[in-house]
């Protein structure tokens, strides 16, 4: 089963999304911001995405700059900081089965269809 990490308000979301229902294939949407992630489901994301947590931070967001930049912050605060401010977490997040990717571009979705 294909699951995307979703916010319908973003551009690139929508796009990976319309890939994933271009393919055919059942999936599941999980719109994180109305349904927040638990530290534990992020850090197995994570995991699964192969990538250290700060690189699934949005860096550019105000409340990163206002109260995340610039400090020395362990995985695990990181990872509470994404759970606390969903917004921070870069999207959309596509898994399939063990596989998952950052949809940035979006076609780097295909790879795991």
């Amino acid at each position: 089963m294909i699951t995307i990490y979703h916010n319908p308000r973003c551009k690139k979301s929508r796009e990976g999304l319309a890939i994933i229902e271009a393919s055919g294939q059942d999936f599941e949407i999980v719109k994180y911001l109305d349904d927040p992630l638990t530290a534990n489901a992020l850090a197995d994301i994570i995991s699964k995405l192969d990538i250290a947590p700060m690189d699934l931070v949005r860096k550019n967001e105000a409340i990163w700059k206002s109260d995340y930049k610039g400090k020395h912050l362990s995985d695990a605060q990181i990872i509470d900081a994404m759970v606390q401010h969903p917004k921070l977490i870069e999207r959309p997040i596509v898994i399939n089965n063990t596989k998952a990717v950052v949809g940035r571009p979006p076609e780097t979705i295909n790879k795991i269809l």
